[in-house]
């Protein structure tokens, strides 16, 4: 299923929207956003093109939008909408009308059965989206693209298919060791399991557990995973399903997505199974007295906590204190996963102490000897399990000092990122977004690229940039509807598009081992949330990734932060490094 129009198309639709149905370049200028529309002319003069004419606006415009070009409720889709209409000669327009408000009998001058028109709730391939792109000609594309079949809340998964890869032995050893815990410890096991980056946590544990919650499904118990994005989750989903088909069990396995606004009625609840939400559903429900969710931690018989630096937070705290009032004080095995046992923030001594206490820090580590314990990262690199780092520091050289209300941003939530406002400024930047764009167009074509942008906007802009002089690009983020979220990656994993810009959806939970070029453009001081981003590009051959890889930071010189930034505490990751 195509999920963006292809070149012909956007010239199609660009020609009628100019010069059949005359559309105004202010009505352009609203809809691509006026301070866009003029940061895009200006970075195109200086790429060498000339003005944006209006055909060209369009064309951006169309680049930008995709098949969401006419969709929304905004009231500038809405004049669009109504400009377009206001072309229609009186029989078509009293027959689409008649089709759909032919319940509204009272209206019966043609000039009045706009409004209602231009009013109508749009629906991605509904009847009213497909007449009217293809009463006014436009490529079915642009009546949005129909999404797939939500995912079924309660996955049935049954034992036995195609093998999947074996574990590699350093992971064969880090399940037995968890294995050993398990069974030592049973109910009273507490612990964090690590693994750099890339190593395969997520898949050691599902075994580790599932072999050790296998007989305790039948006794209708459940294995509660929590992870922090939809992307993760279905990752975890995914890496169970395919392990569960691969092993001799006999019993059919249920997965249960407890996120994403699921409801699982309680009658539903039976026969034990793996329970997959993230940590805000389950603070939501809690608060809301859920008795589906009370169900499931009454019946726990195992949690695996993902990200495991994050479950020093409040949430945690009342996800734990309402699972021993229902379970009481021996609650059941809690594991930690971390490619990093420790938190960055600005409490960090009290949250190590409190994250050791929560999980007894009962650290399992592989058994690769002294090599690897004196460098981790070297270990793998050498032995093909993550990918040769290059790192390259672009310096922009302009002084930003932040304001009272950027850095009370920060404060806020320091973990994270720099707060909105900045970031924004920084997203608006003229001068910088155009050193950007000139070192994005020296990465050689062909090469998987993922950009990290400063803001939604600001990673859709970088996109139609690169598009506008060449390079296959596209842009999501978490308001972009999913199945053409899916169907983004889906393109970018294929080679399709080179550059695939996003902002805040794929630092976790995503899945592209052959990504060559890591391009930071937005300043971070997270060690984590770095660390999650990078660890998109450096798999290595053995785990199906590239050779080597190359992580760019655009670096800027911001006054008042308060500390570095995160690119400079990761010069272990690289295997070399250059500032141009």
């Amino acid at each position: 299923m195509e999920i963006s129009p292809n070149k012909a198309e956007i010239e199609q639709a660009a020609d009628l929207l100019v010069n059949r149905y005359n559309i105004s370049t202010q009505l352009l200028g609203q809809l691509f956003g006026v301070e866009s529309r003029d940061q895009a002319n200006a970075i195109l003069k200086e790429l060498g093109h000339t003005g944006l004419s209006r055909l060209e606006l369009a064309k951006l415009l169309i680049f930008r939008k995709g098949s969401t070009l006419f969709s929304g409720s905004t009231e500038v889709i809405k004049r669009l909408r109504r400009h377009l209409l206001n072309h229609l000669g009186t029989d078509e327009l009293e027959l689409i009308f008649e089709k759909h408000n032919g319940s509204d009998n009272l209206i019966k001058s043609p000039s009045h059965m706009i409004t209602p028109l231009v009013n109508k709730k749009w629906h991605s391939r509904g009847r009213w989206a497909v007449d009217f792109v293809e009463l006014l000609n436009f490529p079915i594309i642009f009546a949005g693209v129909k999404q797939t079949q939500t995912l079924p809340t309660i996955t049935t998964v049954q034992p036995k298919s195609p093998p999947i890869p074996m574990l590699r032995e350093f992971q064969e050893n880090l399940k037995d060791k968890m294995l050993q815990v398990l069974n030592q410890d049973g109910d009273k096991t507490r612990c964090v399991v690590t693994l750099p980056t890339g190593g395969g946590k997520t898949r050691v544990a599902v075994e580790a557990f599932i072999d050790w919650m296998q007989p305790r499904f039948s006794g209708n118990k459940y294995l509660v995973w929590i992870a922090q994005s939809e992307e993760l989750c279905e990752q975890v989903i995914s890496c169970v399903k395919d392990m569960w088909e691969n092993r001799e069990f006999v019993s059919p396995l249920r997965i249960y997505r407890f996120f994403g606004g699921r409801d699982i009625p309680k009658d539903e609840l039976r026969s034990g199974g793996v329970v997959v939400s993230s940590i805000q559903q389950l603070h939501s429900r809690i608060k809301s007295k859920d008795d589906a969710l009370n169900n499931v931690i009454a019946n726990t018989g195992a949690m695996i906590i993902d990200e495991a630096h994050r479950a020093v937070s409040a949430m945690y705290d009342i996800l734990l204190n309402k699972a021993i009032e229902l379970k009481g004080e021996d609650l059941f095995p809690i594991c930690g996963l971390s490619a990093t046992p420790g938190r960055t923030g600005l409490n960090k001594h009290d949250e190590i102490s409190k994250l050791v206490e929560r999980f007894q820090m009962n650290l399992i580590e592989p058994d690769l000897g002294e090599e690897y314990k004196n460098d981790p990262l070297r270990y793998f690199r050498e032995n093909g399990y993550l990918a040769n780092a290059k790192h390259i520091i672009y310096p922009f050289g302009k002084e930003y000092t932040l304001t009272d209300q950027e850095i009370n941003q920060i404060s806020i939530d320091f973990d994270e990122y720099l707060g909105p406002t900045f970031l924004k400024r920084l997203s608006s930047d003229n001068e910088r977004n155009l050193f950007i764009i000139k070192k994005l167009l020296n990465i050689p074509k062909g090469k998987p690229t993922l950009v990290y942008a400063c803001t939604v906007e600001h990673a859709h802009f970088l996109s139609v940039i690169l598009i506008a002089m060449g390079r296959p690009s596209g842009s999501i983020s978490a308001d972009t509807p999913l199945t053409i979220r899916r169907g983004l990656i889906r393109d970018f994993k294929d080679g399709k598009i080179d550059f695939l810009c996003n902002y805040g959806v794929l630092t976790t939970g995503f899945d592209a081992p052959k990504t060559e070029y890591v391009v930071i453009c937005r300043p971070m001081t997270s060690v984590i949330l770095y660390e999650q981003i990078i660890g998109r590009g450096v798999r290595g051959p053995k785990f199906g990734g590239t050779e080597e890889c190359c992580i760019i930071d655009f670096a800027d010189n911001i006054h008042r932060l308060g500390r570095s930034l995160a690119y400079k505490r990761f010069s272990d990751y690289w295997n070399s490094e250059d500032v141009d």
